[in-house]
């Protein structure tokens, strides 16, 4: 299916699955969430998902997480920011993200 073999830039553009309620209801709509690399853009995601996974891919939807402020023994630290993507494949096609990488 895909054009693209997949090299070590596919992987360090896709960290890991983003596993939650809310993203398993998202499944149910041909939808998979990825942690993904800051410096990433939705052309490159794209070609990432398609060349690791053999899928065909029909949107990407990105957004920044912003990192939490918490305490730990009284010190005040904040959590680092994250980039997610939000893929959606095309019909017939499935992703089963709780088989690893």
């Amino acid at each position: 299916m895909s054009k693209v073999k997949a090299t070590p830039r596919h992987y360090d553009i896709l960290r890991d699955p983003v596993i939650t309620e809310k993203t398993t209801m998202a499944s149910e709509h041909n939808q998979v969430v990825f942690n993904v690399s800051s410096d990433a853009d939705k052309p490159s995601i794209k070609e990432a998902v398609e060349a690791l996974f053999d899928v065909k891919v029909k949107a990407v939807n990105t957004f920044n997480r912003k990192g939490k402020v918490k305490r730990f023994r009284g010190i005040l630290g904040k959590q680092g920011d994250r980039k997610r993507a939000i893929v959606t494949l095309e019909e017939g096609h499935s992703i089963d993200v709780t088989t690893g990488l």
